[in-house]
């Protein structure tokens, strides 16, 4: 077999080449999640750790930036989940569309020559989270049409994240239709684009509710399945990300990133059991789920 190889290298050098660019853009994509860009509340609020201070996210992207990779939008990301292109890449994602994104993170996206992708709630740009109120999370505003505009001018990506922010596997079909495709007719009369990319709440839905959004016309769809993305295999409308929480120390998310930690972590024993992870199996079924 050595000898066969060596011959094919020898005289088919361009084959070879082929072979390894195909295995590249096959390569896992991270797909980062982020929330807001601002001053943690005070301890014991809920969802604390989904508030990341400015410095913290800058230093996460001079760091990747240092290591040679580049932060995409999902839009910009396109064409390596779908094995055209290969490269050092990983996507960045901000949920909900808060304005202190606007305000502290776009800087640091432009400075480093990145993109992202805002995920919009429509029934509240330029209004704040509504979806938390009464469960102690601070109220926060969020970006308003001309936020929305200045983000795009910047180059950066607008996505769909429903109307009202809904668990979609507690919405009956319609609802959830309208929710999912309603968002993406807002943003598109709204700012005059295509939106190509959503976002599910909560990262609850179903496969029913990953056909709405191919068929409202979206390109892609993420969760919160803690994983890379992997190119020609996983579904367009079910993409893993990798959340960024609070705590993460700098070594953790750039072995998230440029390594195969996270499928490692998640597939141990006692991550196998959380949704979360590529291995759940829902009760009463079997098989690998991923």
């Amino acid at each position: 077999m050595h000898i066969i190889d060596t011959y094919l290298r020898t005289n088919f050098p361009g084959q070879d080449m082929r072979d390894e660019q195909r295995q590249a853009s096959r390569k896992p994509i991270a797909i980062l999640s982020y929330h807001q860009t601002a001053r943690p509340p005070k301890r014991g609020t809920p969802v604390r750790a989904l508030v990341l201070p400015p410095w913290r996210f800058a230093l996460q992207m001079h760091a990747l930036k240092l290591l040679g990779w580049q932060g995409l939008s999902m839009r910009d990301l396109e064409p390596y989940l779908q094995g055209e292109k290969a490269g050092k890449v990983f996507g960045i994602t901000m949920d909900d569309g808060y304005l202190n994104n606007h305000q502290h993170a776009l800087p640091i996206l432009r400075r480093m020559g990145f993109t992202a992708t805002a995920y919009i709630v429509t029934a509240q740009i330029g209004g704040s989270n509504a979806w938390d109120h009464g469960k102690g999370v601070p109220t926060v505003p969020l970006m308003g049409l001309e936020h929305l505009r200045d983000w795009m001018d910047a180059g950066m990506e607008v996505g769909a994240h429903t109307r009202n922010h809904v668990n979609l596997c507690e919405c009956d079909a319609q609802t959830a239709q309208a929710e999912i495709e309603g968002s993406k007719r807002d943003l598109e009369q709204a700012l005059g684009i295509e939106v190509r990319s959503f976002c599910y709440p909560y990262g609850e839905h179903r496969a029913e509710h990953a056909e709405m959004v191919r068929r409202s016309g979206y390109a892609n769809g993420t969760t919160i399945v803690s994983s890379r993305a992997r190119p020609g295999e996983d579904d367009p409308m079910r993409l893993p990300r990798i959340s960024v929480h609070l705590y993460d120390k700098l070594p953790l998310q750039l072995a998230q990133v440029t390594t195969d930690f996270e499928d490692w972590r998640m597939q141990r024993p006692n991550r196998r059991t959380s949704p979360l992870s590529r291995w759940y199996q829902p009760p009463g079924t079997t098989g690998a789920s991923a």
